[in-house]
């Protein structure tokens, strides 16, 4: 493969996972607001919570001394791609902002605190869990003991 058949196979896996991640991002502010009644706030929340976990487990468990080997289109799918389209700092900063403007100082601060709080915490959480899977010796399956 040349170096620029590569080059585009890495831009395509970035393009396609951001057009997934974007697109479940907005399917799930559609299932939160819409069929479930919660506010929006919630929905930005949830998608950087659980941006920051995906993320974090499949850095651990594709990195170097990872238990998945993948090559580097199908780690920019996810990680460039897929996180990046799904999680969304610029709208938690719009957000944000809303609340201020409102003069909703104790809600800006603890939707902005809580956000950063749990997704550092869910990027934690992910790699705890990746790197528990990857001590498990090759060709063993979790099972959950």
């Amino acid at each position: 493969m040349t170096d620029r058949q590569t080059a585009m196979r890495l831009y395509l896996a970035v393009g396609c996972g951001a057009a997934t991640g974007s697109l479940t991002r907005f399917l799930s502010g559609y299932v939160i607001v819409s069929l479930l009644g919660l506010n929006a706030l919630w929905s930005t929340a949830f998608v950087n919570v659980v941006g920051s976990w995906v993320i974090m487990a499949f850095a651990t468990l594709t990195g170097p001394d990872g238990r998945m080997m993948v090559g580097p289109a199908s780690r920019n799918f996810v990680m460039a791609g897929f996180c990046g389209g799904l999680t969304t700092f610029s709208a938690m900063s719009l957000d944000t902002f809303i609340l201020l403007f409102e003069g909703d100082l104790p809600l800006a601060a603890t939707y902005l605190i809580s956000v950063v709080g749990l997704s550092l915490a869910a990027a934690w959480l992910g790699y705890l869990m990746a790197s528990r899977l990857n001590r498990l010796p090759k060709g063993s399956q979790a099972t959950g003991s």
